[in-house]
């Protein structure tokens, strides 16, 4: 993979789970990172592990599904860093297990404020300030296996995850005379805060494990080799694709 110094990368929720997993395998490779995350002692802890591997590491407060925190998010990541070579849009949230028929629209709005919203609007300063610097870069959404099975109980989350794969096909398209990439990202079952539910019930552990062709859920270190794949400039022919990594989840 070569290395990333000199590289800049943006990860929204990349103080935990998947997005730190990301940042974590960019750094490592040499990149420098910039999180974007709600939670300040968060973000402390995750840059300083990260600074630990001898790149700049630096983060900023941002609710994705806030506007106005995303303009000054992506104006104090220019101002410390300089410029953005990748922005992996991360950040997301999960439903609530709602029956589809007690579904309010509230409760609709609130994943959908996140997972679609937020995102639309991260990649869209993102892709801003990717063609201002003329310099081109990759964007990544991230999805979900959601996105291709039914995710019965959990509609809006499936939904949302859905709309990302259409957002990414139709940016790929649309930026590539910019030369910026768009690709999406599609964990399987994966350990972290997110899925603590889920993964302390142990009928639906076994459940999703038996169906998983490595036979065990997936971990945040399980991206680390995934995120300087996504972010390398040398992979200028690779755009408009999803990158599943489930274990084989979806194929069986």
């Amino acid at each position: 993979m070569g290395t990333l110094n000199g590289h800049v990368a943006v990860i929204t929720g990349g103080n935990g789970g998947i997005g730190l997993g990301l940042a974590t395998g960019i750094a490592s490779a040499g990149g420098d990172i910039m999180i974007w995350g709600r939670n300040g002692d968060k973000n402390n802890t995750a840059v300083s592990k990260l600074r630990g591997l001898g790149v700049n590491a630096q983060a900023v407060i941002c609710d994705v599904s806030d506007p106005e925190q995303i303009d000054q998010a992506m104006a104090a990541t220019v101002e410390q860093m300089g410029h953005i070579d990748s922005f992996f849009a991360n950040a997301g949230r999960g439903g609530h297990g709602t029956p589809f028929l007690e579904l309010g629209l509230a409760e609709w709005r609130q994943v959908m404020s996140v997972n679609l919203d937020g995102l639309f609007l991260c990649v869209q300063a993102a892709a801003r300030q990717m063609v201002a610097q003329g310099t081109g870069g990759s964007i990544v959404g991230v999805s979900s296996t959601s996105a291709i099975h039914g995710a019965a109980g959990n509609e809006a989350y499936g939904t949302s995850k859905t709309a990302v794969l259409g957002l990414v096909r139709a940016l790929a398209v649309g930026l590539a005379r910019h030369q910026i990439r768009v690709n999406a990202l599609i964990p399987g079952w994966v350990t972290t805060d997110m899925t603590a539910g889920a993964s302390e019930n142990e009928k639906f552990m076994t459940a999703t494990t038996r169906r998983t062709p490595v036979r065990r859920w997936g971990t945040p270190g399980d991206f680390e080799h995934v995120g300087p794949f996504l972010a390398n400039p040398e992979l200028s022919y690779h755009t408009g694709q999803e990158v599943v990594v489930d274990g084989g989840y979806t194929v069986f």
